[in-house]
């Protein structure tokens, strides 16, 4: 076999529906694009099986030149939604694979639907405009427009996003601007709440766009079931400085509890940048801050079912890595290029864990 697959299985109790992270990479990385591709391809197909594939997202070392060939290859295939983006992965192979998928559920008009939820997963969602204030604000409008033909709504219904901005250290001011913005209009400010996300270096396989978007949102869901994470003794509220995210979310069933941890880095509770150029003592922080954020929804490290670990510098993989295994020896996590929005911040993170702390207030999963 050219690939290595991890799978987290997540089974609250007999009877109840298992969720599966996946996370596929190559282990040669000598092997040609096409090999690799075909390997991924071939492993994401073995892991599937006898699953409903939620979600699936594709890590390139070089989208332009890359995405065509898997676009081709993923044309024969069933539909999932898909997002294709370069961050390279930090092994020194060109593609990787995180995939999300279920027990089976009925898909009705192509959502998965269980128990009265549905679950809407967008992928590599883009606008058209000449800077990334337009096409942020855009997106947010158009995805905000295709919600509601489905009876949803980005202020209620919408879950995580994650944001890809191409050549962050410039774009990335634009970014927060039209986020901001728009989030006014809808009604999501500071005394209401944000939306979990993660803002990130990464290129669409088109140079036209700026800003490339993923999203999940959930129908069904009652506002109960709903809370922010703030661990205020470790992080500052991001609209201290302008920025406007929650830093985590977390949802109650009857049966477990999912939670979303936003991209977390080496911050402290007024937002000021811990350990400066110190990139082993950024990622103890920055686990420490994730930490933190899990506690308040009664979970750990060790019910991550999957994350992504982002590096501003490819170089610093090893250490990463070696701190990373001291503290957390069986993540599943994959590693991939990506700097993040701001430049002295080396390392960042996100997760997404799963618990069986449900209540049987709400209906299960």
């Amino acid at each position: 076999m050219n690939t290595k697959t991890q799978t987290v299985r997540f089974l609250p109790k007999d009877g109840a529906t298992a969720e599966y992270h996946v996370l596929i990479t190559v282990k040669n990385p000598a092997l040609s694009y096409a090999r690799q591709l075909d390997a991924v391809l071939r492993a994401c197909h073995a892991a599937s099986q006898g699953l409903t594939v939620h979600f699936r997202r594709f890590f390139l070392s070089d989208a332009a030149n890359q995405a065509w060939l898997l676009e081709e290859a993923l044309r024969t295939r069933p539909y999932v939604p898909t997002s294709i983006v370069q961050q390279a992965p930090l092994d020194g192979t060109r593609i990787a694979l995180w995939m999300y998928g279920t027990d089976p559920m009925d898909c009705e008009s192509g959502v998965p639907t269980h128990n009265g939820f549905a679950h809407h997963w967008a992928s590599s969602l883009t606008a058209k405009g000449t800077d990334s204030y337009t096409q942020m604000e855009r997106i947010f409008r158009d995805f905000d427009r295709s919600l509601g033909g489905k009876g949803l709504s980005l202020n209620h219904d919408t879950i995580r996003t994650w944001i890809f901005v191409r050549d962050v250290d410039t774009n990335y001011a634009g970014v927060v601007k039209g986020r901001r913005e728009y989030f006014a209009q809808v009604g999501l400010t500071p005394e209401t709440h944000f939306i979990a996300s993660t803002g990130i270096e990464g290129r669409h396989p088109d140079p036209h766009y700026f800003v490339e978007m993923d999203a999940y949102s959930v129908a069904g869901l009652k506002q109960k079931q709903i809370s922010f994470l703030k661990a205020r003794s470790h992080l500052s509220p991001t609209y201290d400085y302008g920025v406007t995210f929650e830093r985590g979310t977390a949802l109650t069933y009857g049966d477990r509890r999912q939670v979303y941890i936003s991209g977390t880095a080496s911050i402290d509770a007024t937002g000021q940048v811990l350990f400066p150029g110190n990139v082993a003592a950024q990622t103890e922080r920055m686990l420490d801050n994730v930490s933190a954020l899990l506690s308040e929804a009664g979970a750990g490290i060790a019910d991550i079912a999957s994350a992504i670990v982002y590096l501003r510098d490819p170089a610093d993989i090893a250490t990463v890595r070696q701190v990373i295994a001291q503290s957390c020896p069986n993540l599943p996590a994959l590693y991939v290029h990506g700097p993040v929005c701001r430049p002295s911040w080396l390392v960042e993170m996100e997760c997404i864990a799963l618990t069986p702390a449900g209540n049987p207030a709400f209906s299960a999963f």
